[in-house]
């Protein structure tokens, strides 16, 4: 199981989803982050998922290449980058990174937000995510023969 990564920047959640999903510490993923030009100060961080795509390309993960509509949480792969409090601010989109991580039955949300009282969260009702970015493991897209 993945475990939560506390953003240590308010508007770190991608470089903190990115550290959840590589493994890495928030301070490792942010610095990785920085030696490719990618700032969590960067507004357009805030609204293009080009660059976590590019910060999650650095192991050995698969991204799906859209970005998919929420349907509903059953709906959701096993392992998926969550677009949650989506809201558009003069025309531009805005939204928040979580990780979602299915393992069998169980379902749960790792929200890196540091003013949750828990970051590893079940209340799907009160979160609505707007979209989703499938995540794989590169061992498993190779051995399903899809590259």
């Amino acid at each position: 199981m993945l475990q939560p990564i506390i953003q240590e920047q308010t508007t770190g959640c991608g470089i903190a989803s990115a550290a959840v999903l590589l493994g890495h510490s928030y301070a490792q993923m942010k610095a990785i982050a920085n030696a490719m030009g990618i700032f969590a100060e960067d507004e357009s961080l805030w609204s293009d998922t080009h660059y976590v795509r590019r910060l999650l390309a650095t192991g050995d993960l698969v991204v799906s290449p859209t970005e998919q509509p929420f349907e509903s949480w059953l709906a959701l792969p096993d392992l998926a980058l969550l677009a949650i409090k989506y809201h558009v601010e003069c025309g531009r989109p805005f939204w928040h990174w979580v990780v979602f991580e299915r393992t069998g039955p169980d379902m749960r949300v790792l929200d890196s937000a540091s003013y949750l009282p828990a970051n590893v969260r079940t209340d799907f009702d009160a979160m609505q995510p707007r979209w989703y970015i499938e995540v794989r493991q590169l061992a498993e897209v190779e051995s399903d023969g899809i590259q």
